[in-house]
């Protein structure tokens, strides 16, 4: 039997939601015994519980890939930027740079895009303007996680909150092992997430193109 599974960033928000909504229904059901506003009630709390156990969503996938230079979807969503960047806060050079913009409807736990090291892990305040204009890169709330792949080729993946996003969580931390299958983090709320890549890597998509995280192979990397 199937059933769906929600990520553990969502389920303390879904226990609340349903004791409010529980307790609401309890209220509304004693003094409005007849009429539409309890079936209206009814209407709006199954709604409610249905978006909000749909966007924790945490479908299980695994992905297995011989090649450890192939970089992996790190989200859902959509390519809305695929073009040589000045990626100022670390490199301090011109990269490739990858965005993946993902909506409400997408999922969005984010999972490690290559198996190698954690270098850094950094979190920045910032604004909440959408997530689609390029500056929310740099001027919006973010945080930003540095991997070496088994082939020493660093790249960086930035995590970043949109204009209804209000949290980002990070798992990365400087020294981890990470690997592919496993939760970088998430992103509450409508979000994006920026990958940056030398300028030789191999770029396997183009803007407009929908991404599955964790299962969509989005670049090569040079490490001959």
């Amino acid at each position: 039997m199937r059933y769906v599974r929600i990520h553990k960033e969502g389920r303390l928000i879904l226990i609340t939601l349903t004791l409010v909504i529980f307790f609401l229904n309890l209220y509304i059901c004693t003094h409005f015994t007849f009429g539409i506003v309890p079936i209206i009630n009814i209407i709006v709390s199954a709604l409610l519980l249905s978006f909000f156990a749909y966007f924790f969503r945490n479908p299980p996938r695994k992905v297995y890939i011989d090649d450890p230079s192939l970089v992996v979807a790190p989200a859902d969503g959509t390519i809305v930027v695929v073009e040589p960047t000045d990626e100022l806060e670390y490199f301090g050079d011109k990269r490739i740079q990858v965005s993946i913009f993902m909506s409400v409807f997408n999922v969005h736990a984010n999972w490690y895009p290559v198996k190698g090291t954690v270098l850094k892990s950094t979190h920045h305040s910032g604004r909440h303007m959408a997530a689609f204009l390029p500056k929310s890169s740099t001027e919006n709330e973010r945080s930003t996680v540095i991997i070496e792949s088994e082939g020493k080729t660093q790249i960086l993946v930035r995590q970043i909150a949109g204009a209804l996003a209000r949290r980002i969580v990070t798992y990365a931390h400087a020294g981890k092992k990470c690997h592919l299958n496993e939760h970088l983090g998430f992103i509450k709320f409508g979000s994006r997430v920026d990958l940056y890549f030398p300028l030789d890597t191999e770029i396997f998509v183009t803007v407009g193109e929908s991404t599955t995280g964790n299962e969509t192979i989005i670049a090569r990397l040079n490490e001959d």
